[in-house]
C-alpha cells in the first residue's frame, strides 16, 4: 500500500524571531533614535541622525533579500516590514517639516499616499493581489535618497539638489498611487462583472499579501 507523501518529511516552521524580523525590529527602533537625535541642536547629532536614516534604510533592502533567499517569509514579516518602512520615511518627513526644511504640502501628500494605498491594497485583497511595480520600488528609492539629502548639511548653494531630488520623488510617488487605485478598481470591477480579475488571486500558492507600495 503506497501513502502519498510517504516517508516525506514536513517543512520546518519558520521562527519568527529570525535574522531577517530581527532586521525589521531593529529599523523600527532606529526610528525614535532616529527622531531624537534630529532634535537636538548640534550638528554633530544632526550627521548621527544622517547615518541612522542611511542603516535603517539598507536593513529594508537586507531583511527582505535573507527574507526570500533563506526561505523566512512570516506572516509577521509581511505586516511588519512595510509599517518599519513607512514609519522611518514618515518620521523623517514629519521632522523636516516641524523643522522647517521641507513643506508640509510635500509631506502630507506623500503620506496620505502611502498609508491610503497600503490600506487600498490590504481592502482589495479579497478580490486579488496588487503586486508591487517597479514604478514603486524607484518611488521607495527617490524618497530614501531625497530625505537623505536633506538630511545631510549640504552648503546653502548645493540646496537645491534636495528640493529636486524631492520633487521627483513627490511626481513618481503620486504617480505609482494613481496607477495603484486604478488596479485596484479594476479588481473590484472584475470581481463584481464576474471577469478575469488583474492580479494574483489571493488563494494562489505564488501569491502573498502586499508587503510594498
Amino acid at each position: 500500500m503506497n501513502t502519498p507523501g510517504f516517508g516525506a518529511t514536513a517543512p520546518r516552521p519558520v521562527p519568527i524571531l529570525n535574522i531577517a524580523n530581527l532586521l525589521t525590529l531593529a529599523r523600527l527602533v532606529l526610528v525614535p533614535l532616529f527622531v531624537v537625535c534630529m532634535f537636538l541642536d548640534d550638528p554633530i547629532w544632526r550627521f548621527v541622525a544622517f547615518a541612522v536614516f542611511v542603516v535603517a534604510s539598507i536593513t529594508d533592502r537586507i531583511d527582505g533579500e535573507l527574507a526570500r533567499r533563506r526561505n523566512l517569509v512570516t506572516d509577521f514579516g509581511k505586516v511588519a516590514d512595510p509599517i518599519a518602512d513607512k514609519a522611518l520615511t514618515g518620521a523623517a518627513l514629519v521632522v523636516l517639516s516641524v523643522l522647517g526644511e521641507l513643506w508640509w504640502a510635500v509631506t502630507i501628500a506623500i503620506l496620505v499616499r502611502e498609508w491610503g494605498i497600503t490600506a487600498l491594497r490590504f481592502a482589495v485583497i479579497r478580490y486579488g493581489v496588487i503586486p508591487a511595480s517597479r514604478g514603486g520600488k524607484l518611488k521607495t528609492v527617490l524618497q530614501v535618497v531625497a530625505i537623505s539629502v536633506y538630511l545631510f548639511p549640504l552648503p546653502e548653494p548645493f540646496a537645491i539638489v534636495a528640493h529636486v531630488t524631492m520633487g521627483a520623488a513627490l511626481a513618481v510617488t503620486l504617480i505609482t498611487g494613481l496607477d495603484y487605485v486604478v488596479q485596484a478598481f479594476r479588481l473590484w470591477r472584475g470581481s463584481r462583472g464576474g471577469g478575469k480579475a488583474v492580479g494574483a488571486p489571493f488563494n494562489r500558492p505564488e501569491a502573498q499579501p502586499p508587503t510594498a507600495s
